[in-house]
């Protein structure tokens, strides 16, 4: 496994000591692991705006969507365990 360098401020490198510590972990898994959850998110979020992106131009080409009456509906009646259809898309836009 490749050693990456990285230079800390003293300051952060002891409030990353003492978080560390506090979490039962070596600074370094302490390290590793906020590494892993900042590219696990930023990952996460570029798949959410791909997603959207890829939403936003199927809106845009049938300008047909589902009102926000409609979906409050549905959420509620399937938050109360009932069995309801997925609210159909309606033409919004020209």
């Amino acid at each position: 496994m490749p050693t990456t360098t990285i230079r800390l401020e003293d300051d952060l490198k002891e409030r990353i000591s003492e978080a560390a510590a506090r979490a039962g972990k070596t600074a370094h898994a302490f390290i590793r692991d906020a590494i892993v959850e900042s590219v696990t998110q930023a990952e996460f979020d570029a798949e959410m705006d791909r997603i959207c992106e890829e939403r936003w131009g199927e809106f845009l080409k049938t300008g047909e969507a589902v009102s926000l009456d409609a979906m409050d509906s549905y959420l509620d009646a399937k938050l109360q365990g009932k069995k309801v259809a997925f609210p159909k898309a309606r033409k919004i836009i020209e």
